[in-house]
């Protein structure tokens, strides 16, 4: 049982919905225990190809509430690590995940919240949403998120936004390639889903695996440990019956189910 979360599911794609809108979904340690779960549950979830996360309310999520902030105040440093340390295991777990996660964000995302959008694989936002990381300016530090922002914008722009805690609006976002798409309200979520069915119907479920896990992996290797790596896992994926599939399907002129 979710108290945090709604969970759905069309065909193949699993709509992952945040269910604190009263809290603007922030994110307390019990939702990103909940976030988790369903998203190391999913893994393994064949039945599942494509993963949207999505918020109720008018919030997509604006970080910390302020219980959680209070909270922080009474914590021990033990106890503020492994706070700290189920975030960056979440944040880890939808990054390095095994089916493509697609933010679809219709609110403010702030600090914690933006982060989430952050790690996502795509995001796409309304017009009005608000992004930023907040952090700097109640003394606190982007820590977890600095490591994909960077990886994600380059260090001048992750500089710029971490470091004056600024908000910015969609257009602004897309122009740094922080996210992918500015959908309108009354379109977003069509074209949210439209995308992911897209994603089902015309790619490799075991492609888009270790097309997501080269690309992590490319930014961590040398040249030469990338190269090597990188020829390691063409063969491996000549082997799999989707390569063999494909390229039979390919030759022959025939269309490819996935």
């Amino acid at each position: 049982m979710h108290h945090y979360i709604e969970l759905t599911q069309k065909e193949r794609i699993l709509f992952v919905t945040l269910n604190r809108p009263d809290k603007r979904n922030a994110l307390s340690g019990a939702l990103v225990d909940e976030l988790k779960k369903v998203f190391l549950d999913a893994e393994s979830d064949n039945s599942v190809k494509v993963i949207i996360l999505r918020a109720n309310g008018s919030v997509f999520s604006a970080g910390a509430d302020l219980d959680y902030l209070q909270q922080l105040q009474k914590n021990s440093y033990a106890e503020n690590l492994a706070d700290s340390s189920s975030l960056a295991e979440l944040f880890k777990i939808i990054y390095h995940h095994n089916k493509v996660v697609i933010a679809q964000v219709e609110g403010h995302a702030i600090a914690g919240g933006c982060g989430l959008a952050t790690v996502a694989d795509f995001t796409f936002a309304v017009p009005e949403a608000q992004m930023g990381y907040t952090e700097v300016k109640i003394g606190f530090i982007p820590a977890i998120v600095s490591l994909f922002l960077i990886r994600k914008v380059g260090e001048t722009i992750a500089k710029e936004l971490l470091l004056t805690g600024k908000l910015i609006n969609a257009e602004t976002a897309k122009s740094m390639n922080l996210i992918h798409e500015v959908v309108d309200a009354n379109e977003i979520k069509a074209f949210t889903e439209q995308f992911a069915q897209s994603l089902c119907e015309t790619t490799s479920a075991q492609s888009l695996t270790w097309t997501k896990e080269l690309i992590a992996k490319a930014q961590e290797l040398s040249i030469e440990d990338g190269l090597k790596y990188a020829a390691e896992m063409n063969a491996k994926c000549r082997a799999e019956e989707d390569c063999k599939k494909g390229i039979k399907a390919f030759l022959n002129k025939e269309k490819i189910t996935w």
